[in-house]
C-alpha cells in the first residue's frame, strides 16, 4: 500500500475505496469551510459520491495520470492532496489540496505539499509544478509562498464556485530552482 510520512504521526495515503465513508464525512463535517473555495462540495451528498471520487483516482493512479492522497493524522483522515493530470509531453502537473478546518495551521498542507511537488521533480522528472489559488484564498496561497513558488500571474474569472466567478493566483515551481533549494 502506498504510504508517505510526511510528518511524526502524519502520512499520505493513497485513497481506497473503504476509505470513502470516513472521507464523506469528513468533508460532511466540514462543508461550510471547504464550500468557500472548492466547486465540487456539493457534488458530495452521499458517501457514494465519494466512492466515485476514490475509484475515479485510482483509476488515475493506475495509469499513470495523477493520483490522489489522503493526508491522515494518526489513522484519521484529514485531508487530501493530488496531482491533477499529469502532461507528460510538456513534464509538468498541478497540485490541488484541503483539509479540515480542525486541522488548519498545523503545518499538514505544507509538508504535504512539499512531499508532493519533490517527488514530481526528483523521481517523476517533471520540470514545472503549478498550484492555483482563488486571488481571496489566503491560506492556500500562503502554501506554495513558504515553499519558495513564484507568483506568475492571476488568471481572471478562472473558476466558477456556484454563484460567482473567482481570479485565481498561479504559481509555479521549476525544477531548477527547485532542486536548487532542495538539494
Amino acid at each position: 500500500m502506498f504510504y508517505f510520512p510526511i510528518q511524526d504521526n502524519a502520512q499520505l495515503r493513497l485513497l481506497l475505496p473503504s476509505h470513502a465513508p470516513e472521507l464523506f464525512t469528513l468533508v460532511d463535517q466540514n462543508r461550510k469551510h471547504l464550500r468557500q473555495w472548492l466547486p465540487w462540495v456539493d457534488n458530495v451528498k452521499r458517501y457514494n459520491d465519494s466512492e466515485v471520487f476514490i475509484k475515479g483516482a485510482l483509476d488515475d493512479f493506475a495509469h499513470q495520470n495523477g493520483w490522489q492522497a489522503g493526508i491522515f493524522a494518526g489513522e484519521k483522515i484529514v485531508g487530501c492532496i493530488g496531482y491533477h493530470k499529469f502532461d507528460r509531453a510538456n513534464r509538468k502537473t498541478s497540485l490541488g489540496y484541503w483539509i479540515s478546518k480542525e486541522y488548519e495551521g498545523k503545518g499538514l498542507v505544507g509538508a504535504s505539499t512539499h512531499a508532493l511537488v519533490n517527488y514530481a521533480i526528483k523521481d517523476l522528472g517533471f520540470h514545472r509544478v503549478e498550484i492555483h489559488c482563488a486571488t481571496e484564498n489566503l491560506k492556500s496561497q500562503r502554501i506554495p509562498e513558504r515553499l519558495g513558488f513564484e507568483h506568475e500571474g492571476t488568471q481572471k474569472e478562472s473558476e466558477w464556485l456556484y454563484d460567482h466567478y473567482v481570479d485565481h493566483n498561479v504559481y509555479v515551481m521549476l525544477e531548477n530552482r527547485w532542486k536548487q533549494a532542495n538539494p
